[in-house]
């Protein structure tokens, strides 16, 4: 049996340890694995792989794996796997959502926090050294307690888990809409469907993006979405940039129409040096860190190398991707 793996990236924490290969080929005996450091070499090692570890893939290299039954992501964002033959073919595709779920949502948690406690505005002021107390209350919108605080998050699967975990224990009331609320609401008090995302929105101090990328989420949150928050409500995004109309959420800003935003994920990244997004004093800008975490990669070894074991043996694999629904 044969595992590709090729997650080559310019960040280096993206990248594949050298360990990681080391440790599957020391724990699985009867598996050859073979650590690409680029994409130059890939279509002469796909005709006898039966694993691909890999962010994306393209349809001609895809008949090159006549082999291939399982694909694994060490993302949770699958859409650059989600290609017709992929999608309409046999090969299983699997996420690491397990693994950036619980470290982005603590992520969202601290934006929130930072937010409430208008930590930016606080920063800016001790660069110039300047005693900030009355200027910090006077500011739009005031300091406040995230205790009481109702939180709108969208999308429920592991972070938005998390997120609303985290957010009720902290004392928030947490209402969450997710594509299917017969699912249940989880950990938070009231769950609705994103039919009655509209209705929800004016009711959130805080909304927190944590849906997958479709063609039904993109730039959700346009305009109209962003004209239905309360004007002292406040985004946070730690899903995907494209979930959001840009623009429209410059233009909202620059108005003070919302709060304000915490923005860990941006439709162009890295973010574009023109962009207004960078001296908008109500935006709190991280750069794609949020699943930044030492811990990554052994989560990484522990999630793909059960699946191993349970693809050898023929046991479902965990973390299946719908490949219909993309997510």
């Amino acid at each position: 049996m044969k595992l590709v793996i090729v997650i080559y990236h310019r960040f280096s924490l993206w990248a594949a340890p050298d360990w990681f290969a080391e440790r599957l080929k020391e724990k699985f005996s009867n598996l050859t694995v073979v650590n690409l450091k680029s994409y130059d070499d890939l279509e002469r090692e796909l005709p006898d792989t039966d694993i691909l570890m890999t962010w994306s893939i393209r349809s001609d290299q895809i008949t090159h794996a006549r082999k291939l039954r399982w694909i694994h992501s060490p993302a949770a964002a699958v859409h650059g796997l989600m290609i017709p033959e992929v999608i309409n073919g046999n090969v299983i595709v699997t996420n690491a959502r397990d693994v950036h779920g619980p470290v982005v949502a603590e992520h969202a948690i601290a934006l929130m926090f930072a937010l409430s406690k208008r930590i930016p505005g606080a920063v800016r002021h001790q660069q110039k050294r300047e005693w900030s107390q009355e200027q910090l209350w006077g500011e739009h919108p005031h300091p406040r307690e995230i205790r009481g605080a109702t939180l709108v998050v969208v999308g429920l699967g592991t972070i938005g888990r998390e997120v609303a975990r985290a957010a009720a224990a902290l004392g928030m009331r947490v209402i969450a809409v997710r594509e299917n609320p017969q699912k249940g609401s989880g950990p938070a008090h009231e769950v609705v469907g994103f039919a009655q995302l509209d209705h929800v929105l004016p009711l959130a101090d805080f909304v927190v993006l944590a849906a997958p990328l479709t063609p039904e989420t993109k730039t959700c949150f346009n305009a109209h979405r962003l004209a239905a928050m309360k004007r002292d409500a406040y985004l946070i995004n730690v899903s995907r940039g494209a979930l959001v109309d840009e623009p429209a959420l410059i233009a909202a800003l620059q108005s003070d129409s919302i709060g304000g935003a915490a923005l860990d994920v941006f439709s162009e990244e890295p973010l574009p040096v023109s962009s207004p997004l960078w001296s908008l004093p109500n935006v709190l800008i991280t750069p794609h860190s949020a699943a930044l975490t030492d811990k990554q990669w052994d989560r990484h070894y522990a999630l793909f190398s059960e699946n191993v074991r349970r693809f050898k043996s023929g046991e479902p694999l965990l973390n299946v991707v719908d490949k219909q629904k993309g997510y």
